[in-house]
């Protein structure tokens, strides 16, 4: 009986701490001081941990300095530039050299593949995976990293997970029960305040700190926010600053029974990537979502996958065809205190929320873009590559034209086709202008 009365107090002291000093701020948006502190502790560790690298291994950090902005330096010149130095004016054996560079140029460093895996660190930042060249240096660094070990998963994380599971519970609850109610502006009103309140309590639990830049360009009702896409918990992330009726991919587990939950109170749009019949479908909802001015803002991940927090890929147009106002966001994360990539092929929800919470914090900055119409004579081809180039700017990430699509599939054979086009015209334009010249 006493360990049992033991665990009780321990387990109501526990909870009280939680609901007082945590949930109760969070819920309401205001801050007791506690994460500033803890930051700063964070900030001040990590850079003394940065001092103690450098001094053990200057040689190394040299390195990986200099491997942080790519091990190749590319020629980006088109083909022809690339071929006039190796061949005369017909086909020559020698042109096979461009085509074998480019293709040893793709085996060693591609610029697709590598931003499916987490970004590599220049400097460790104590947690064991985010940076594999990680090597013995001083016992004192040692400590530190088993003090930080005990402190994310003996402290951090039974803490973060109490607020997760809260969070999530009255997530799911309260969706369910404002959706009973009639559709109404009561009902909105509650489904607003249901959606803001759970997703700070679980902004939270990853220990967030977020930084909302350019407040006067927040997506508008009627609209469609784009933003890039780095991780599930990119949807929290606005969600802490304004509702949005959100648009994806259907999703299995425990993801699956949020969204079912949340459709209830709010109009959000799921569907089956894999068939084109509900594509159609979710477009002509999607117009008559942005028809109605009183509707929450849609909010689309136009590269349709999540990419590491390097590059912006390829926006589908599918996204900029529906018409409307579109409002731009840039997600900028910082990997110092923890990589919010989700690498969906190698990690499930469950794992990748696990390594969330064993981090030590989710840093990340949100710049509200002016808002952007399509232009007159503009396809929603080009509409598209405007949006994401103005994103990318704004987030100091890199544009890259590929597919998202690759992380799974194969390049298309149009695309080979293409190049064989490209240098099939050359021969024989080259042909025929010595055909005339003789």
């Amino acid at each position: 009986m006493e360990g049992a009365e033991l665990v009780g107090k321990i387990l109501f002291t526990w909870l009280t701490l939680v609901l007082g000093l945590i949930l109760l701020p969070s819920a309401f948006g205001v801050s007791l001081g506690i994460s500033e502190m803890y930051m700063k502790i964070l900030v001040k560790t990590l850079e003394w941990a940065t001092l103690r690298i450098e001094k053990g291994v200057p040689k190394e950090s040299v390195l990986k300095n200099s491997a942080s902005v790519g091990i190749i330096q590319r020629d980006k010149s088109p083909m022809e530039k690339g071929l006039s130095g190796l061949r005369g004016r017909d086909f020559e054996l020698s042109d096979a050299f461009y085509f074998s560079k480019k293709g040893l140029e793709a085996i060693v460093e591609d610029e697709v593949t590598q931003r499916f895996s987490s970004e590599e660190l220049v400097s460790w930042n104590l947690l064991t995976r985010t940076n594999i060249n990680f090597q013995y240096i001083s016992l004192r660094l040692t400590m530190v990293w088993v003090l930080g070990v005990i402190i994310r998963y003996c402290v951090l994380l039974p803490l973060r997970v109490t607020l997760a599971f809260i969070g999530i519970s009255l997530l799911v609850i309260g969706t369910t029960l404002v959706g009973q109610l009639p559709d109404s502006s009561l009902k909105t009103w509650l489904s607003e305040l249901v959606h803001l309140t759970c997703c700070r309590i679980c902004v939270r639990a990853l220990s967030g700190t977020i930084h909302y830049h350019n407040r006067q360009y927040k997506p508008q009702k009627g609209g469609i926010c784009v933003a890039n896409h780095t991780s599930p918990i990119d949807v929290l992330i606005l969600t802490t600053d304004g509702c949005y009726a959100m648009v994806g991919q259907v999703h299995g587990g425990l993801m699956g029974i949020i969204q079912r939950a949340m459709v209830k109170a709010c109009p959000h749009v799921w569907f089956e990537r894999s068939e084109m019949k509900d594509r159609h479908l979710v477009t002509k909802r999607l117009r008559e979502h942005i028809a109605d001015k009183k509707k929450l803002p849609i909010l689309i991940f136009p590269e349709g996958t999540c990419i590491n927090n390097t590059s912006v890929m390829m926006f589908k147009k599918g996204s900029f065809e529906i018409g409307g106002t579109i409002y731009p966001v840039a997600i900028k994360y910082n990997p110092q205190f923890g990589d919010a990539f989700w690498n969906s092929s190698k990690y499930n929800m469950v794992s990748y929320l696990l390594r969330m919470m064993t981090s030590w914090a989710i840093v990340c900055d949100v710049w509200y873009l002016p808002p952007m119409t399509r232009e007159e004579g503009e396809d929603a081809v080009q509409f598209a590559n405007r949006v994401k180039s103005a994103i990318a700017r704004q987030g100091g990430l890199t544009e890259l034209p590929w597919d998202g699509g690759l992380k799974r599939d194969k390049v298309k054979n149009t695309f080979k086709e293409e190049q064989q086009k490209n240098y099939s015209k050359m021969i024989v334009g080259n042909g025929s202008l010595n055909s005339e010249s003789d």
